[in-house]
């Protein structure tokens, strides 16, 4: 009888450790690596990571690009929510710098130039008289990409060395990307960089989301950001230097707000605001937060940046044909591009974006995804 107690006891405790490991291995991310096509002779690859809730997330080392972000609604049915192309051809070709890396500048600088001590560094044009996004560097390269685990989870680290002089800015900078894709349906990404020379350094991640899907126009989704000031801009928006109230203001996102109530009243064509946000430098703050109420999806970010452009949009063009055959149109996503200050090398009372030797740039974003019942 003794004996018989100790063979249960032995199954009984086999069955418990088969059942914990079971778990386990339903909690577990899995990447998949493919080949996606070549650039310059260099190998292009996607991505797939998939989380044990079902949700997707693809990422390419061309741009470091998210292709693809699949989450579930409020009835658990998957679906995109961010707008892409199905191949990497259309990515190469000219488009809105859908899902890119930003770097090593994002947003403007007034006349392409800047000044370190006495030294004046003139960048590369590219939006009229001034350098916008780095004069598209980091979206246009393939990324070196390997598989990584850490403690959030499974995902990708791409590296890139972006050398002395290119596009004009001063500096080897050796960048370090990393995309995580967490057990709790949130994308964490963390941007590093290290320089041989003094520069400036703005990084930021440039996805269009659209929680429905893709498949309606962004009015009826509501937005909160914790700011109370904004980024003032001329007609070409470059910073005048001045940081003003939002309070009276037509793009006053500071309480929750019907994004389709004043994007019609601003000029040009909607929001495309730099918003200073209500935080502690460097701490990584819980800063804005998106509501879709017909498919019940959320979206809240988390940064450690002191900015964040919301962009809506206003210039897709509607001959683009995008995933699954969507025809895009203006309005038909929105960038939440986390960031320090545009034109920030140019205005000492910003917060400063100069990086140097010894020192290391290192900013996180967290684009965390939900549903809500009401």
């Amino acid at each position: 009888m003794k004996l018989i107690n100790t063979l249960q006891l032995y199954q009984f405790l086999w069955i418990v450790i088969l059942f914990i490991l079971s778990g386990c291995a339903t909690n577990r991310t899995e990447v998949l690596q493919e080949v996606w096509g070549e650039v310059k002779d260099k190998q292009v690859y996607l991505f797939t990571i998939t989380n044990s809730n079902g949700m997707v997330m693809k990422v390419t080392n061309y741009g470091g690009i998210i292709t693809s972000v699949l989450v579930p609604d409020k009835n658990g049915i998957m679906e995109d929510v961010v707008l892409g192309f199905d191949n990497l051809q259309q990515y190469i070709a000219p488009n809105p710098y859908f899902g890119a890396v930003i770097g090593r500048f994002a947003n403007r600088i007034s006349n392409g130039q800047f000044s370190i001590k006495d030294s004046v560094y003139q960048l590369s044009k590219n939006k009229g008289e001034h350098c916008l996004h780095g004069a598209d560097e980091f979206n246009s390269i393939v990324w070196d990409s390997e598989i990584v685990e850490n403690e959030l989870g499974k995902g990708i680290r791409l590296l890139y060395l972006s050398k002395d002089g290119i596009n004009g800015f001063p500096g080897n900078l050796n960048v370090v990307l990393t995309y995580t894709l967490t057990a709790d349906n949130a994308i964490h990404i963390r941007c590093e960089a290290e320089t041989d020379k003094a520069t400036h350094a703005n990084m930021t991640q440039h996805s269009y989301f659209n929680l429905t899907g893709g498949t309606e126009l962004i009015y009826d989704h509501r937005i909160k950001i914790d700011a109370n000031y904004y980024v003032e801009v001329d007609e070409q928006m470059i910073p005048t230097g001045n940081i003003s109230s939002v309070k009276g203001k037509s793009w006053d996102l500071s309480s929750m707000t019907r994004i389709g109530d004043n994007i019609h009243q601003l000029a040009p064509k909607g929001y495309d605001h730099c918003y200073v946000l209500n935080k502690k430098e460097d701490e990584l703050t819980k800063v804005l937060e998106v509501l879709e109420p017909k498919k019940g999806r959320t979206l809240k970010v988390s940064t450690t940046q002191p900015g964040v452009q919301l962009y809506t949009g206003n210039y897709i063009s509607s001959k683009i044909v995008g995933k699954n055959g969507i025809q895009y149109k203006p309005h038909m996503g929105f960038c939440l591009e986390t960031q320090h200050f545009p034109d920030s090398p140019n205005h000492p009372n910003f917060p400063s974006t100069l990086l140097l030797p010894g020192e290391k740039y290192e900013e996180v974003v967290i684009y965390d995804f939900g549903v809500f019942d009401k």
